[in-house]
């Protein structure tokens, strides 16, 4: 089954540009790239799918002259697919295994832009660390993550719930029983996680076992990648690393807990391949005294999250029971995983086009410590995240922030219905794309 993907309107989109750019979509591996490619190839006459890990042949047509036209006649030749503009697509799969391919996005812009070009990669983030240049503004990107919790709904073959969901505010919430049909949803989707194949693996099954099954093949195979992350560092070390990311999650990143036997910049380097390899994201902390935010960014200063939360949740051992079953959120967000999933969700539900990042706050003084676990820029305005446990949730923290920075608003996520406290506007934990559209004013 194919499931739908945000992603699905913009390709459609650029398939109706007759001089589009060639798309560089760029993710960790299995999140679904080549799959929502395979799904726009139906838009086309002819499909010509190349796959530089598998098809090792084709790297010889790459090593001399890169004209378009040229490589796609000796491409057509060699797999006898044609090669027509506005008629075939034209996918170069794993493009990171031929960095001279990459090379090659370029010129198909410059001398055949009205040719249907897209390349993707699972680890195509360390090809183009290593490229001094790989065509700016001459190849549009196109990020991708895991399922975001609308996408699951879908999956789910939920629309109507969906829409309810889309209408609501913390002005107009919704009636509790539809609430707590979108929480029981939201609580299966945090075990589960947005990785397709674990959704298509529920939706066909309904059954959670095999879905852990799947999670375990999954993980397995990402920490296989650790091998092919960069040679300077060791597989071992990074595996140690990753593991205490998962441990470490909900706090501030301590790199002297990460490996006991490694130097600080051994283990920065483990924690910077893991986040190139899409496996690991930062969350940067910010003064937030203006905009933009990464202004103020202290680089020293970073809490972790995992790619998924369904993986998360598999190597923390969580019981999912608790999960499922349990109303009480602190019993839900064992190993802060609600925080991970509001991250996850406030990048999913970014523009695609641009690679967004997250960032916290936090004071440290004596007697005096606050934190708020977000901070985005909404319009002009910088707003404070927190998720809590519930109304009587110490929001300290907040406001704490907002006396001092000025700020309008800030937002709450809790298991809580759609409500307004003072100038807090309170959200449920499924309703971040809610957040990122709502107009306060309404």
């Amino acid at each position: 089954m194919y499931i739908q993907r945000n992603i699905d309107k913009e390709l459609l989109d650029w398939r109706q540009d007759k001089h589009g750019k060639p798309l560089l979509l760029r993710g960790a591996r299995q999140v679904g790239k080549s799959t929502a490619v395979k799904h726009l190839a139906k838009q086309f006459t002819h499909f010509l799918e190349i796959n530089f890990e598998e098809q090792r042949q084709v790297h010889k047509i790459f090593e001399g002259d890169l004209d378009p036209k040229m490589l796609c006649e000796h491409l057509s030749v060699l797999y006898n697919v044609p090669i027509i503009p506005g008629q075939t697509l034209l996918f170069l799969d794993e493009i990171q295994a031929c960095v001279s391919a990459i090379s090659s996005l370029r010129f198909f812009y410059e001398k055949y832009p009205e040719l249907h070009v897209i390349a993707a990669g699972s680890l195509l983030e360390f090809a183009l660390a290593e490229l001094a240049s790989f065509g700016v503004g001459r190849i549009r990107s196109l990020f991708m993550y895991p399922l975001s919790f609308n996408e699951y709904l879908l999956a789910m073959e939920e629309p109507l719930l969906l829409n309810a969901k889309s209408k609501a505010s913390p002005n107009h919430p919704l009636p509790e029983p539809i609430h707590n049909k979108l929480i029981a949803h939201c609580k299966r989707f945090l075990v589960l996680g947005g990785m397709p194949e674990v959704v298509a693996t529920y939706v066909e099954y309904k059954d959670l076992l095999r879905c852990g099954q799947v999670l375990d093949d999954l993980t397995t195979s990402l920490k296989a990648d650790f091998a092919k992350y960069k040679r300077q560092v060791p597989y071992l070390r990074i595996a140690e690393v990753f593991d205490s990311i998962v441990q470490q999650a909900g706090g501030k990143f301590v790199y002297s807990k990460a490996a006991t036997s490694s130097s600080h910049k051994q283990i920065k380097d483990a924690v910077d391949l893991l986040a190139l390899g899409g496996l690991v994201i930062p969350v940067t902390h910010t003064a937030a005294n203006g905009l933009p935010l990464g202004a103020e960014m202290n680089h020293k200063s970073r809490k972790m999250l995992l790619l998924d939360t369904g993986i998360f949740q598999r190597l923390l051992g969580l019981n999912i029971g608790d999960l499922l079953i349990e109303d009480d959120f602190d019993a839900i967000n064992k190993g802060a995983i609600a925080e991970q999933f509001i991250g996850l969700e406030l990048l999913k539900n970014a523009s695609c086009y641009k690679q967004e990042t997250l960032y916290y706050w936090h004071r440290e003084a004596k007697n005096s410590n606050a934190e708020v676990d977000y901070v985005i820029q909404k319009s002009e305005n910088i707003i404070p995240i927190e998720i809590k446990a519930g109304r009587k949730g110490s929001m300290r923290s907040m406001h704490l922030f907002l006396e001092e920075k000025k700020s309008s608003f800030g937002a709450r996520f809790s298991l809580e219905n759609f409500s307004t406290y003072d100038n807090i506007a309170v959200f449920p934990l499924y309703a971040v794309n809610e957040l990122l559209h709502w107009n306060p004013s309404h």
